[in-house]
């Protein structure tokens, strides 16, 4: 028959529950150690990414998104803890642990002194959409030697022609006979026309009639000293008309 519990016995367990608040049930052999790492003054800040540093053995575990920790497997008995964050002073404190149960501590750190918490910032600006064959048209604009006119520019130029869209580009004239006119370079000799590169492929056949809806990026170039390597040939010297259109293959590499 079991013996009924006696009030000092059931006042021994009371004291043990008050006295031992922040110590928890576990299954893990040995101590665990649990909590969160937040900043102080503001608990709802979450500090992700702190380090938690156990003396006896130099353990080391990084908080996850919500500040939270876990160290599992230590052998009970009192254990030095540093917990750091950048940006944030260190926190050095002992804690007791003891075998089959979970010590909860919850760790508040300061800014570091110069450290000036900025408001967020929100970025409205539209995400810049360029075609991935693009990305040589953009290369090639950053060195600065030639003529470029992105999709928006060759819109907003309100042209009807390449030729209109080439009219008063430094190095370019347009030479005008009974047939029509034709587009050439204040440098070339008389009667050499410029190569046309339409999306990536020569086209001296059509390319000074595409469309100017169906044109994206246009590189001009007005003699051998403008001429990329790529685009190097016996008659550069006559000038390079690149031009990129809606239609291209978008071939990656």
């Amino acid at each position: 028959m079991a013996m009924p519990m006696t009030h000092r016995s059931w006042a021994c367990c009371l004291v043990v529950a008050v006295t031992m608040p922040a110590i928890l049930r576990s299954q893990v052999p040995g101590a665990t150690l649990v909590g969160r790492v937040v900043q102080k003054g503001d608990t709802s800040h979450a500090l992700p990414g702190a380090q938690i540093i156990l003396g006896s053995d130099a353990r080391q575990v990084v908080t996850d998104s919500s500040g939270r920790y876990l160290v599992g497997g230590i052998p009970g008995g009192v254990h030095h803890v540093v917990v750091r964050a950048l940006g944030f002073r260190p926190v050095e404190f002992s804690v007791t642990l003891h075998d089959g149960l979970q010590s909860l501590e919850d760790i508040q750190l300061d800014l570091a002194p110069g450290v000036q918490e900025l408001a967020p910032v929100t970025i409205a600006a539209p995400a810049s959409k360029v075609s991935y064959r693009l990305v040589d048209f953009e290369r090639r604009r950053q060195t600065g030697r030639g003529h470029y006119l992105d999709d928006i520019q060759i819109r907003q130029s309100g042209a009807s022609r390449l030729s209109d869209l080439m009219r008063g580009m430094r190095g370019v004239t347009e030479h005008c006979a009974g047939s029509g006119c034709t587009i050439q370079m204040v440098r070339a000799r008389p009667g050499c026309d410029p190569d046309y590169i339409v999306d990536g492929r020569m086209d001296n056949m059509f390319g000074s009639s595409t469309p100017i809806r169906d044109i994206v990026g246009l590189e001009v170039y007005t003699g051998p000293s403008d001429v990329p390597g790529e685009f190097a040939g016996k008659s550069a010297g006559c000038g390079v008309v690149v031009i990129w259109t809606r239609a291209g293959p978008d071939n990656r590499r």
